[in-house]
């Protein structure tokens, strides 16, 4: 039992080391190859926050256990919003201020709204996984229309990112070549480890990817949020969840769903899907504010997190009855 354990830890530990090198070294070639500062930007803060949650579901998927990708995607949401931004909001209030940002704000909802047309037939198929993917196509595309349109805050502090840590082309290219292997390496084990351990309780897979498996990838996340907000970058912060929430609805149940079907219990529609739709709900409610000045205080800060608590609770009492 030990030994599952310890590949869950080493695994998660693994993983977020090698996604920030991979994304490292994806973005310092991107810009040697002269790619634009806002493409850069979307591949910080997109992918290097959903690389984790991508591998290990793509790996979980590939290793016959398509539950546990779901879990990973969905509980991902749900800790980023109620754990991460609710810890950060304690810490430090996020304000909204950035055009883009609100405008993502509401396009979340209607993303976890064709999620949940998914989610009642029981099963998401391959086609309907490779709609996500369509849908996560058009997101992006999107998105670097709407940023070309104006002067976009996420594509500046991007570009600022990469010029205080410059990296010569032969370096970036090691770097992302260790830092893909190493990814899909510690996925593999922390897929194993996870698979282990749920045999060994009695636990379903799902469970052990909405929590151990989902907090373990969203850690990066409320690293980033935190030190993104300290630097009074509050638009980044809140970027770097939207963005991640995006990715993990539409690109992992995506990759996931097109290895291989994923068929799943009524609760996850019931419990786990309400609980992002309401989460989201709330996130919109404080994002978007009164009179044009949305912000996440304290209070707020302590309800996303006593709902998460809540939600743990729920989690693992519907787990036990079962």
């Amino acid at each position: 039992m030990w030994i599952p354990i310890a590949a869950i830890i080493v695994g998660l530990a693994l993983l977020a080391w090698s996604a920030d090198r991979f994304v490292d070294g994806a973005s310092s070639t991107a810009r040697h190859l002269g790619m634009s500062p806002l493409l850069i930007g979307m591949l910080i803060i997109g992918f290097g926050t959903s690389a984790p949650e991508m591998v290990v579901s793509a790996m979980a998927a590939i290793d016959d256990a398509p539950n546990l990708a779901l879990g990973n995607a969905y509980g991902s949401n749900i800790a980023n919003i109620a754990l991460v931004l609710g810890v950060t909001a304690i810490i430090l209030p996020i304000s909204v201020t950035s055009g883009v940002l609100r405008r993502e704000i509401p396009l979340l909802f209607v993303v976890m709204l064709v999620a949940g047309w998914q989610l009642q037939s029981g099963i998401i198929t391959r086609w309907e996984a490779w709609i996500l993917l369509g849908l996560f196509a058009a997101f992006l595309i999107w998105a670097i229309r709407l940023s070309k349109q104006g002067d976009d805050i996420l594509s500046n502090e991007s570009e600022a990112e990469l010029d205080s840590h410059p990296m010569p082309l032969a370096k970036s290219i090691i770097w992302l070549v260790v830092g893909l292997v190493l990814l899909v390496l510690s996925s593999r084990i922390l897929v194993w480890g996870a698979i282990d351990i749920a045999e060994a309780f009695g636990v379903s897979e799902l469970v052990i990817g909405l929590t151990i498996v989902a907090v373990g990838t969203s850690l990066p996340e409320l690293a980033s949020c935190i030190a993104a907000v300290r630097k009074n970058e509050h638009d980044l912060a809140l970027g770097n969840i939207l963005g991640s929430n995006v990715f993990n609805t539409l690109a992992v149940v995506g990759i996931a769903g097109a290895i291989t079907p994923i068929e799943f219990d009524y609760d996850v529609f019931t419990r786990d899907w309400a609980t992002m739709m309401v989460l989201t709900a709330l996130l919109l409610i404080f994002g978007l504010g009164r009179g044009g000045k949305g912000r996440i205080n304290r209070v707020e800060g302590a309800v996303l997190l006593l709902l998460y608590v809540a939600y743990m609770v729920w989690l693992f009492t519907s787990q036990v009855s079962s």
